[in-house]
């Protein structure tokens, strides 16, 4: 998973035509660690997206226009638009992140 390091590299990902995944993190979240542990076969059975994380501490004003007050929250994004967000409280286990996935399939 590619880290994004600017707002331009961020503004460029968010813009394509394909559906992309953010990973919002921050290095001091127990949670964030935790889901590192885990997400890793998600991503291999999910790689019609591209995946990248961000994090929120280095980008707090792009994390409050997208309204993400918890970390790690997935957020889906395409064509400039957010398209589906999955909270940092329902981001817990492997199985919500993938019930989210599922339903955005």
């Amino acid at each position: 998973m590619q880290e994004i390091t600017t707002m331009d590299q961020f503004n460029e990902i968010i813009n394509g035509d394909q559906k992309v995944i953010i990973k919002w993190f921050a290095g001091w979240c127990p949670d964030c660690t935790r889901m590192n542990m885990f997400i890793d076969p998600i991503i291999e059975e999910y790689n019609q997206y591209t995946w990248y994380s961000i994090n929120r501490d280095n980008f707090p004003e792009q994390a409050e226009k997208d309204q993400v007050m918890g970390i790690p929250s997935l957020l889906i994004y395409q064509n400039g638009e957010k398209l589906a967000h999955l909270h940092s409280a329902n981001a817990k286990s492997p199985a919500q992140v993938e019930e989210f996935l599922q339903a955005q399939v």
